[in-house]
C-alpha cells in the first residue's frame, strides 16, 4: 500500500511540477505581461488543446477500464468452467472421475499460485498450467460414452475446456496489449502545451492554484490509466478471487467424492 501511495503521489506531484515548469518557462521566454489580444488567442489555444487532450485521456481510460472489467468476466467464466468440469466428471461415473478431477484441481492451483505471478513478472502464461489443462483434455477425449447421458456430459466437458483455453489466451493478450509509449508522449505533451498557453495570465496565487489543480487532476487520471494497464501488478492488481473460491469448493468436495 505504501508503494502504491508513493507512486500515486509521484504522478500527481510530477504532473503539477511539469505544469508549473512549463508555465514559468513560457513566461520567461515571452517576457512582460500579455496584451488583450494575446490573452484571447491563448484562451482559444487552451480550449482547443484541452479538448483534444481530454478526449485522448477519456478514450484511453475507458479502454483500460473495459479491458479490466473484461478480465474479471473472463476469470469468472473460467472459474465456472473449472467447477463444471470437476463436478461433471463425478456425474459421468465413479470409475472415470479421478484423473479429470485431479487435473482440474492441479490446474486451478497452478493458475493461482504460479501463473498469476508469472503474468505480473513477465506477461507469460504458466507452461505447467497448460500441461494440467492438456491432461484433463486428453482424459475427456478418451472417454467412451456408454449412453446419451455420458455422451452429453462428455460434450459439455469438452466445451468447457475450450472455454478455459480461450480465457487463458485472452488473459495473456491483455498483458501484451499494454499502453504504447506514444500515448504517454501525447498525454505529457498535452500537459506541457496547455501550461505553455497559460503564460498570458500573471503568476498570482489564485492562478497558480488553478494550474496546480489542473496538473494534479491530470496526474490522477494518468495514474489510474497506468494502474489499470497491467491488472496483474500493483497498484490495481486483480486478485484471482473466483478461482480461489472454486479451489476451495474443489478441496471441500474432494473427500466426499473420493478424489
Amino acid at each position: 500500500m505504501i508503494v502504491e501511495v508513493f507512486l500515486g503521489a509521484l504522478f500527481v506531484f510530477g504532473t503539477v511540477a511539469l505544469t508549473l515548469a512549463s508555465y514559468f518557462l513560457m513566461r520567461l521566454i515571452m517576457g512582460g505581461e500579455a496584451e488583450g489580444h494575446e490573452k484571447e488567442l491563448a484562451s482559444s489555444v487552451i480550449f482547443r488543446i484541452s479538448a483534444l487532450h481530454g478526449l485522448i485521456l477519456a478514450l484511453v481510460f475507458a479502454q483500460e477500464m473495459v479491458e479490466y472489467q473484461q478480465l474479471k468476466y473472463e476469470m469468472a467464466t473460467e472459474a465456472g468452467a473449472i467447477a463444471d468440469i470437476f463436478f461433471d466428471a463425478e456425474r459421468y461415473g465413479e470409475a472415470f472421475k479421478a484423473p479429470i478431477q485431479q487435473a482440474m484441481s492441479a490446474y486451478a492451483a497452478e493458475v493461482i499460485d504460479g501463473e498469476w505471478q508469472s503474468l505480473g513478472d513477465n506477461g507469460r502464461l504458466s507452461a505447467k498450467a497448460w500441461v494440467h489443462w492438456d491432461h484433463a483434455y486428453q482424459q475427456v477425449l478418451n472417454l467412451d460414452p456408454a449412453d446419451k447421458r455420458q455422451e452429453s456430459l462428455r460434450g459439455q466437458m469438452l466445451e468447457r475446456l475450450h472455454d478455459i483455453s480461450q480465457s487463458r489466451t485472452k488473459r495473456e493478450s491483455n498483458v501484451a496489449d499494454q499502453i504504447d509509449s506514444i500515448f504517454w508522449f501525447a498525454a505529457l505533451s498535452g500537459v506541457i502545451f496547455i501550461a505553455l498557453a497559460y503564460y498570458a495570465y500573471p503568476p498570482v496565487r489564485r492562478n497558480l492554484l488553478l494550474l496546480c489543480l489542473f496538473g494534479a487532476y491530470t496526474g490522477i487520471i494518468l495514474f489510474l490509466i497506468y494502474a489499470f494497464s497491467n491488472p496483474y501488478r500493483p497498484p490495481a492488481a486483480l486478485a484471482p478471487g473466483p478461482l480461489e473460491r472454486v479451489q476451495q469448493q474443489i478441496t471441500a468436495a474432494t473427500p466426499a467424492t473420493g478424489g
